[in-house]
């Protein structure tokens, strides 16, 4: 395949596995928020059949060993495996791509390989996910895990050339000007950054979530009516509870679930302060006025992730807005990438 045909196939495989990880992470989170995470409580199928139809009508004749199956939550938890099992079969064709073209070097090796190599792992956090009964360990980490696969095909994509990117005429318009390159430095910097604290806001939120932390917190902005409620911060952040234990609906008290609350809420503030800062900067700099669409691009999301929050609260959780919210959390990712990636240009 020539280099031209290779390079334009895996950037449109990328850029497919990005929409596709996208929907996989909403899909994700809503089966966590509907209580469905349990619907098929054996992994990869359904009560041992490929799908939950025959489960149900395994259930119906009564030939069923366990307790029959809610058709809804089945359903729910069965799709979100469906789409995770194509992204996976995505990724392993632009592995292969990458493999076979790799004289060529369309793009470096190591990323399609790593990739790959995550989305397996994803994979056995999955399993782990329902057969250790949603522990919030594996529970975040399998959302983080998802949030990195869906980060790295939108980093492939970015890298793989394209002018139309405009990486490259970055790199020039900012050697141009005097210390261009020493704006380019610190621009990268703060949007590096950014990203670590957004990781850190996305950790906060999967322990908030696989924890049924976010409604120890009804109002806003004080919590539970005070500035600072009792909060057991020393509960709050124990990794690791007893085995075999089901934390459907969660096994913390009232005062550790408000401390998860409300280390969420400042972890928040400081990467909202420090995205809001790595846009403001590549905006004021004349040397990266291609970036400047991209920082427009994480201060839109930006925006629209804490206006999301904010209204989740003050509405009382509704399930549309809380599916939301890992979407906005998804979007602000590819942002800010989108932006270390620019600023990232030589």
């Amino acid at each position: 395949m020539p280099a031209d045909s290779l390079t334009r196939w895996m950037r449109r495989l990328a850029l497919a596995g990005v929409l596709l990880a996208f929907l996989v992470v909403v899909l994700g989170a809503y089966v966590r928020l509907t209580a469905a995470g349990l619907g098929c409580p054996d992994w990869p199928g359904c009560y041992g059949h490929l799908t939950p139809h025959g489960a149900l009508e395994e259930a119906a004749h009564g030939a069923l060993a366990a307790a029959p199956p809610d058709a809804g939550k089945a359903w729910r938890e069965m799709i979100h495996r469906y789409a995770a099992g194509t992204l996976a079969l995505l990724i392993a064709a632009i592995a292969a791509l990458a493999v076979a073209g790799r004289r060529r070097r369309p793009a470096s090796l190591s990323l399609p390989l790593t990739l790959l190599a995550v989305v397996l792992v994803q994979a056995l956090l999955g399993m782990l996910t329902v057969t250790w009964q949603l522990k919030p360990l594996v529970v975040t980490l399998h959302l983080l895990l998802g949030m990195t696969t869906l980060g790295m095909l939108w980093w492939l994509a970015l890298s793989l050339p394209m002018s139309s990117w405009g990486v490259a005429s970055l790199g020039g318009a900012g050697r141009s000007l005097r210390g261009g390159a020493a704006y380019i430095a610190s621009a990268r910097h703060l949007a590096l950054l950014g990203l670590t604290a957004l990781a850190l806001q996305i950790a906060l939120g999967g322990w908030t979530s696989s924890n049924y932390a976010a409604i120890a917190c009804p109002d806003f902005p004080t919590c539970q009516g005070s500035w600072w409620p009792h909060a057991d911060f020393r509960d709050a952040f124990v990794l690791w509870h007893a085995a075999n234990v089901d934390y459907e609906g969660g096994l913390l008290g009232t005062p550790a679930r408000v401390a998860i609350h409300l280390a969420h809420r400042l972890g928040g503030l400081l990467a909202a302060a420090a995205l809001t800062l790595a846009a403001l900067y590549t905006l004021r700099q004349r040397g990266l006025s291609h970036a400047r669409l991209r920082a427009w691009a994480v201060l839109g999301a930006l925006a629209l992730q804490l206006l999301i929050g904010v209204s989740m609260v003050l509405r009382g959780f509704p399930l549309w807005l809380a599916t939301a919210h890992t979407a906005g959390a998804a979007l602000l990712l590819l942002a800010v990438l989108a932006l270390v990636r620019i600023s990232s240009a030589r």
